[in-house]
Order: structure tokens, then sequence, then C-alpha cells
């Protein structure tokens, strides 16, 4: 094999993993409606909560939202509160909030 072929054989493998991340892009605006039915009680209008127990979730980073999403539906985060909210939540879902969650305030 040649350096040509590895480096376009390379090149190829960077395009597919490009347009596969935008393939399964999460859609901060379904993460918006379902936060407005389920989340908006307690962590407030754009994430910003109505109660000091209840932390501010807008502007968090997505990853640490979508890990303790599913820590709170898996069972490895315990709570109360969240443990039935977000067990029913699917990776989709998961992503979706944490994708309106982490835009910036005016966006939300």
């Amino acid at each position: 094999m040649n350096k040509h072929n590895v480096l376009t054989g390379a090149a190829v493998l960077l395009t597919v993993f490009y347009a596969a991340s935008f393939a399964h892009a999460a859609d901060p605006a379904a993460g918006k409606a379902l936060y407005e039915t389920t989340c908006v009680a307690c962590h407030g209008p754009a994430g910003i909560s109505v109660a000091p127990v209840y932390p501010n979730l807008g502007g968090q980073k997505e990853p640490y939202l979508v890990e303790q999403l599913k820590a709170y539906r898996d069972g490895t985060r315990a709570n109360p509160i969240m443990a039935p909210m977000a067990k029913g939540l699917n990776d989709t879902q998961i992503a979706n909030l944490a994708a309106y969650l982490t835009a910036p305030p005016r966006l939300r």
C-alpha cells in the first residue's frame, strides 16, 4: 500500500465519521419541547431554577447533563425526585435536553 492510498483511506474515514456525527446530532428544539413539559416546573424557564433546592441547568456542559441524566435513569445516581423523571428517557431525549440546555440563553 502506498502513501497516497493510506492518505485517501484516512480522508474517507474522517469524512464518514464527520457525516455520522451530524446524522445523529441532538435536536435542541425537541429538547425544549420535552423540557417545557417535564423539567420547567422545578428547574425553571430556560434552566434557571425556581427554588434553591433545585439546581440551575441552563448553561451546564452537555456531556455533564447527559452523564447525570443517564445516571439517574440507570440508578447509578440516586435521587427520589430525579430517578422517576429520568427513568422513561431514551438516549435521544437525553441528548436533546442537553442540547437545549447548553444553548446560549438567547436561544433557549
